[in-house]
């Protein structure tokens, strides 16, 4: 299985229906070695969602917490026409802009090209860093048309772990996932693994991706988030980290 240094997708109980406290994320995150978590708190357009002061006044946390780098972060949420749920002003502040769709936020489209387009225009948003689980049973888009943006505009593309988890209603599908990467290493795009915890014990962990890619159908150097350094070196490329300093 894939090991990552960087997991990208991580929420605190600022979201409004995560549990864990962002020093508890840390700690957790450096007790399995992960030397690097995204804190992506959902927008306020999702219901319990954060407010935007809180965006606003990340940067008073310090650069490492529990000896783990933090990136300042977001998980946007794509609305109608492609925009994100937060003003442009807010994300400057930050180092690390995710955005997907999410229900319950005033998102309305309902067919596969408004999906694809919005997304999309999302994707040409030069603050926009990564799209989260662009694999959504609710919200299908056409793949090959997302490959082809992502790496036009530099936007990392996601494989999202809690996505795979066994439930009843499960927003993943394992042969959508694998198309995906299939075309993504075709096209050279750059790809993360992500958990998308919502609680500390969760944090790196990726066990719910073994059916997808557990027969070696990726490497660690296919993932951007194998390596810590390749992640901040992609930011730097992107004036969101200095690592002159």
């Amino acid at each position: 299985m894939i090991k990552i240094e960087a997991d990208l997708h991580v929420h605190s109980m600022f979201s409004g229906h995560a549990y864990s406290t962002i020093d508890e994320l840390a700690e957790e995150a450096s007790n399995k070695g992960l030397k690097m978590i995204a804190l992506t708190d959902h927008g306020p357009a999702l219901p319990g969602g954060t407010h935007f002061n809180y965006f606003n006044n990340l940067k008073v946390l310090p650069e490492k917490i529990k000896g783990v780098r933090i990136l300042r972060g977001i998980e946007a949420n794509i609305l109608n026409d492609g925009s994100l749920d937060l003003a442009e002003r807010y994300f400057r502040d930050l180092n690390f802009v995710a955005c997907g769709i999410h229900m319950n936020t005033g998102y309305t489209n309902t067919r596969v090209r408004e999906h694809t387009r919005a997304t999309i225009n999302a994707i040409k948003n030069p603050l926009v860093d990564m799209v989260t689980h662009p694999i959504n049973l609710s919200n299908m888009i056409d793949l090959e048309d997302i490959v082809q943006a992502a790496k036009e505009y530099d936007v990392i593309l996601e494989i999202n772990a809690s996505s795979h988890k066994k439930m009843e209603r499960s927003r993943g599908d394992k042969k959508l996932s694998r198309k995906l990467i299939k075309l993504a290493l075709k096209n050279d795009n750059l790809l993360a693994l992500n958990s998308d915890a919502h609680y500390r014990d969760l944090v790196g962990d990726l066990s719910n991706l073994e059916p997808v890619v557990g027969d070696g159908l990726i490497t660690n150097d296919n993932i951007i988030n194998s390596s810590m350094e390749k992640v901040l070196k992609f930011l730097e490329k992107k004036n969101k980290v200095n690592l002159s300093n």
